[in-house]
């Protein structure tokens, strides 16, 4: 297994690896690998509305990195997360708009609540399969983000009324009275798309962390995780802990949505495909290594290269699919870590092997000698 300092290692060298053969497709194609970086770092951090759109970004990112954490950490793999996220995303914003006499914090709660519940189920379905029938979660998941796509598409141009609707495919915005958006915040960032989203995922990571670190529920996830059979014979019931620990994750996923329709974006629109936040999500995690912190900086490096890419275009000439090229070498690289691990581990070897080397061929056996003599004459003592 490896440590956790390598995994580190093998984050920091994913990401190294993937801007060097970033750099190489730029040569490669008359590019200035220079210039293409360099506006990019120059768009994400050039302006206070740009910093605002990469912690806007973030803010998904983290929720649905969690969740594929999680998920995984239980030994599922959720592939499921866009299609959570989506029809988490379709139901806060109807109960918004559905309800605006409320007061704001009333439909706030009650929005987000309902658009968690609706990622909730969307994750315990395919768990409690999993569970109940051994079904793969894997094509389950996968199956249910179609369905989750189609029905929330349908439910926006056809069940949605006219009077919250602004076109056939889109909704009206749920303004100030549903919406998490903060007025400092946006100003701060001129006029950016960022809103107290952020600070959910940030406070959300921190609670993940104590259920997972500190409570039992947390301890039977990772217990499940690593032996279902040795956890049953522990006395944990595998088939429940799998089942709340899908659900959980779903739930994060669906709280994605919820930021993206009450903050981010403000309404919810047809989709022609299936979220990609969901897909980024995992490799949020996957570049995370299983840490916490490290979701967290993931999703600053994929915002980061996400909002600077916009710019490399107008600046550098270089096209901004680049970028998705460069991410997609990340995690390239991190699925390849046990590579990484190795070379780490030849390297530790060799320098273990040259230090042994210079102390002389003889140095270990005239230390077990020397040590041999002084128990003797402390033994005749």
């Amino acid at each position: 297994m490896q440590s956790r300092n390598n995994k580190t290692i093998i984050a920091i060298c994913s990401v190294v690896f993937g801007l060097i053969a970033g750099a190489i497709i730029m040569l490669f194609f008359g590019y200035n690998p220079f210039s293409g970086y360099g506006s990019l770092i120059s768009t994400a951090f050039g302006t206070p509305q740009n910093i605002g759109e990469i912690f806007s970004q973030m803010t998904p990112l983290i929720l649905t990195g969690l969740s594929f954490l999680i998920a995984q950490q239980a030994g599922f793999f959720n592939i499921g997360m866009s299609g959570q996220l989506f029809g988490a995303w379709v139901g806060s914003v109807w109960f918004a708009l559905t309800f605006p006499h409320l007061p704001d914090f009333l439909i706030i709660i009650g929005a987000t609540t309902f658009g968690v519940v609706i990622g909730a189920i969307s994750g315990f379905i395919p768990g409690y399969l999993r569970a109940r029938f051994g079904a793969s979660e894997v094509i389950i998941t996968i199956m249910m983000n179609y369905v989750i796509l189609y029905l929330g598409n349908d439910a926006i141009t056809a069940v949605f009324p006219n009077s919250i609707k602004q076109t056939v495919d889109s909704s009206n915005q749920v303004g100030n009275h549903g919406g998490i958006g903060l007025k400092w915040l946006s100003d701060l960032t001129n006029q950016s798309s960022i809103s107290a989203g952020i600070f959910i995922a940030l406070i959300t990571t921190l609670l993940i962390w104590f259920v997972m670190k500190k409570t039992t529920l947390g301890f039977s996830i990772d217990a499940v995780g690593k032996n279902a059979d040795a956890a049953k014979y522990a006395g944990i019931d595998e088939k429940a802990t799998q089942i709340w620990a899908m659900t959980l994750s779903g739930a994060l996923s669906g709280l994605g949505g919820v930021t993206e329709g009450l903050g981010h974006y403000g309404n919810v629109f047809v989709q022609n495909s299936t979220p990609e936040t969901g897909f980024n999500g995992m490799a949020v995690a996957l570049l995370g290594s299983g840490s916490f912190i490290g979701v967290i900086l993931a999703a600053a490096l994929f915002s980061a290269l996400t909002v600077g890419g916009a710019g490399m275009p107008n600046i550098s000439g270089v096209p901004t699919e680049l970028v998705a090229i460069v991410i997609a070498l990340i995690i390239f690289f991190v699925g390849t870590g046990y590579l990484i691990d190795l070379m780490i581990e030849k390297i530790k070897s060799a320098d273990q092997a040259s230090s042994n080397k210079g102390k002389g061929p003889g140095a270990g056996k005239q230390q077990q000698k020397k040590i041999s003599k002084k128990e003797q004459k402390e033994l005749e003592a």
